[in-house]
């Protein structure tokens, strides 16, 4: 239980734990931002290699931000049947009223268990695995969506060297236009200085005889 990680509410080994500090469940701390929040897959994604070892198979990704449970638990090898008795579990505590006394609680709920034959030290295991599952499904989806960011920021990165390469070419094509418009202008000044010496007669009489001239 020593390996905190000061990354919020998190599973350290069977149950939840508050941070010192972290905001309530639910609640955005101030000043929360994408930095904040990148640094928090960071962390997740560090240590996924530690819970590696609980699924059989890769489950299923989260599409949407909906988690599939029950292919999460199916791929950790936390059998179907066995989740039943949890949920049963939850529901028969869900069904006592709120006002119940905790140790009076525990005894209604074991003896409905025991009375219909269902192991409660099985139902510990199976609820144990489900923590440990969910965690490490938190963890692989840390590691995926941090190997998806490395891979974006790369890809911004290029894009964004080739839209500097990109603007450069423009900036000296916008230079190069404005240096043949110069150029062009000159010389158009250097022949109208001959045109003028002939006069605006003779020159519009011309353009208009001549076959391949065009009359402004």
């Amino acid at each position: 239980m020593s390996e905190k990680k000061g990354w919020g509410s998190t599973v350290l080994g069977w149950f939840i734990v508050q941070d010192e500090g972290a905001p309530p469940e639910g609640a955005a701390p101030a000043g929360t931002s994408g930095d904040a929040d990148a640094a928090v897959i960071a962390a997740a994604a560090a240590i996924a290699s530690e819970s590696s070892g609980i699924f059989q198979r890769d489950p299923p990704v989260a599409a949407g931000g909906s988690v599939p449970f029950d292919a999460v638990f199916d791929a950790a090898g936390v059998d179907a049947d066995e989740r039943e008795r949890v949920v049963k579990a939850q529901q028969l505590l869900a069904s006592l009223p709120s006002e119940t006394p905790q140790p009076v609680k525990k005894q209604i709920v074991e003896a409905s268990l025991n009375a219909f034959g269902v192991p409660i030290d099985n139902i510990i295991e199976t609820g144990v695995a489900e923590i440990q599952a969910l965690e490490a499904y938190i963890r692989k989806s840390a590691a995926d969506t941090q190997a998806l960011l490395e891979e974006s920021n790369r890809r911004i990165a290029q894009l964004e060297e080739e839209t500097r390469k990109v603007r450069a070419g423009m900036e000296q094509r916008i230079q190069q236009q404005q240096g043949v418009a110069n150029a062009c202008n000159a010389r158009k000044l250097d022949v109208q200085k001959v045109l003028e010496f002939f006069g605006q007669e003779a020159v519009a009489r011309v353009v208009h005889a001549s076959p391949r001239l065009q009359e402004p």
